[in-house]
């Protein structure tokens, strides 16, 4: 069917509480771009992306001026082709950054079309595996006292999570090392816990980070250096001593191919909002599936989730909702430690569409 239709918005999302890491500071808002897909036969696919704050108007300028132009009149089944317009429309003016957000709103709408017009959830029709996905409790937490720490991870205990990421990344490694043995003794020894650092450290100091968290038995250590530094991540991975985490910042396939064939990753983590899509998030976890690699995600927890329903090599979702929650009709909901893909057509995220025009920038 061909599209006959695509709007495209861009809207400020108040954060209810500032959040902060070690590399962004903190941070009070984030932005949402979306774009919604009309078919000839009045079909619907919504696409979404979003950004830490600043950056949303270039995105939203891409798919609004030259994106548009690529789908519209196009057969909104050829996904893969598609995606390839796009890449090389664009590919000129950036292989990456706001290009692949851009790109990757618009793969999530035609992918959530098709679901929708096949009637079937989006897990089921990227093949299908288990509904029910492990998921932990991402927090952005860096600056909050240990008791509100504590106080915080008592929450998302009381919520069903089981599994919590922590911040570290604090000017003194004693003060991170403090803390995340804090966590450990409050939840015990066998409760996943995972750190994220931002990218915060050179690859040395990588390394005695993750040495001196060794005691706590992380399930992972989570974007330690760079994302550029291939060969750092791989140093960090062998002389660590500890699973290295990191994708959120890698915007290619290309990018994880690098990152996984030189060993720098042993939980790959794409988001598919920034990855270039559902086409690049399901190629990435396919390839480390090849690897002997578990995939996570970062962000967009109420798409992914379909995503790694779909593949048997997932770990686990992260779960946080940038304040998004309150403009979604029914967001996920956490039952012992598991996130479930909902049984709604396409990937089942319904925005409330009047709820956003009072933010919409």
């Amino acid at each position: 069917m061909p599209i006959m239709h695509l709007d495209t918005a861009l809207y400020r999302i108040e954060l209810p509480v500032p959040l902060s890491d070690s590399t962004h500071g903190t941070m009070t808002h984030f932005e949402l771009v979306t774009v919604r897909l009309r078919d000839s036969d009045g079909a619907e696919g919504v696409g979404y992306t979003y950004t830490t704050g600043t950056g949303g108007a270039a995105v939203h300028a891409l798919i609004d001026r030259h994106l548009r132009p690529v789908l519209l009149g196009a057969d909104a089944d050829q996904i893969q082709a598609l995606w390839n317009r796009m890449w090389w429309t664009l590919h000129y003016g950036g292989r990456g950054g706001s290009v692949s957000l851009a790109i990757s709103a618009c793969d999530i709408a035609l992918y959530d079309l098709l679901a929708r017009r096949l009637a079937m959830p989006l897990w089921r029709m990227l093949g299908g595996f288990d509904p029910n996905v492990p998921c932990y409790a991402g927090g952005i937490d860096l600056e909050f006292t240990l008791d509100a720490l504590l106080r915080q991870t008592d929450d998302n205990l009381a919520r069903g999570f089981r599994a919590i990421k922590m911040k570290v990344g604090r000017p003194k490694l004693s003060e991170d090392r403090d803390r995340v043995m804090a966590m450990r003794r409050h939840l015990g020894d066998d409760f996943p816990l995972m750190a994220d650092a931002n990218m915060r450290w050179s690859v040395d100091q990588a390394i005695r980070a993750a040495r001196a968290f060794q005691e706590a038995g992380l399930t992972w250590l989570e974007e330690p250096t760079i994302p550029d530094d291939i060969a750092g991540h791989a140093r960090i991975v062998r002389e660590g001593g500890m699973p290295i985490a990191t994708g959120e910042n890698l915007h290619t396939l290309h990018e994880f191919t690098q990152m996984i064939a030189a060993g720098g990753v042993t939980f790959p983590e794409p988001d598919v909002t920034n990855c270039g899509g559902i086409s690049v998030f399901m190629k990435v976890a396919h390839l480390a599936e090849a690897f002997n690699l578990p995939v996570t995600s970062h962000g967009a927890h109420d798409l992914t989730v379909h995503l790694l329903a779909a593949v048997p090599n997932r770990s686990y979702l992260e779960v946080h909702g940038f304040g998004l929650d309150r403009y979604i009709a029914q967001p996920i909901a956490i039952t012992e430690g598991n996130a479930t893909a909902p049984d709604r057509p396409g990937h089942g995220v319904a925005f409330d569409w009047t709820a956003l025009q009072s933010v919409r920038m």
